[in-house]
């Protein structure tokens, strides 16, 4: 796939089962799967405005094993910005999330121009193992942003998305697409939304 310069990607890290895929369904597509299906990797894409012209949002959800080396490093070199995503009912899901960061810093060198949002995913569950604050404190250790979400509830999930695009410095990027769309444009749109798989 030619890689083309107004596109936007994002990257969605974290363990198996946090929710990265029901995040991005949510967000894509407004969706919310019960059933869980392990990910291997998957590219979705979305229009959105960026300095004032189109381009694209393209969202890589990753897989939660660490079977892949080789495609979380490709993954970190190619991204613009990262969504680390751990589960609030489990705490291993947090500690995971470490060598990943660990690898993004490694890769991209100085983070601190680079996007990162650490999401607590699934707050709408009782069985929490991890307080918000706790959250709070890792994301002020690793100098990034923190946001708790629940995709089943679509809770701060377009804000996630939002609130990561407000981080990049480099060029003004929204959600919103100003202005009115041609109809063939909105046809684009649709298809745009389908994934594809690698």
């Amino acid at each position: 796939m030619p890689e083309q310069s107004n596109d936007y990607r994002v990257v969605v890290f974290g363990a198996a089962g946090v929710g990265k895929s029901s995040l991005v369904l949510r967000f894509v597509r407004g969706t919310f799967r019960e059933t869980y299906i392990p990910t291997i990797e998957d590219t979705y894409r979305q229009v959105i405005s960026c300095d004032k012209s189109i381009c694209t949002l393209q969202i890589t959800d990753t897989t939660g094993s660490h079977q892949f080396p080789a495609m979380q490093r490709l993954s970190i070199s190619k991204g613009h910005a990262f969504i680390l995503v751990y589960s609030v009912t489990s705490r291993q899901s947090m500690q995971d999330l470490q060598p990943i960061f660990d690898e993004i810093c490694q890769i991209k060198g100085d983070i601190q121009k680079i996007p990162i949002m650490l999401v607590g995913n699934k707050s709408d569950d009782a069985q929490r193992e991890l307080d918000a604050s706790e959250g709070q404190a890792l994301a002020s250790k690793w100098k990034c942003a923190f946001m708790e979400t629940s995709a089943k509830m679509n809770y701060n999930v377009q804000e996630l998305f939002q609130e990561l695009l407000n981080l990049e410095q480099r060029r003004t990027i929204s959600l919103q697409v100003d202005g009115k769309k041609s109809k063939q444009q909105k046809k684009k749109d649709k298809l745009q939304g389908k994934c594809s798989v690698m």
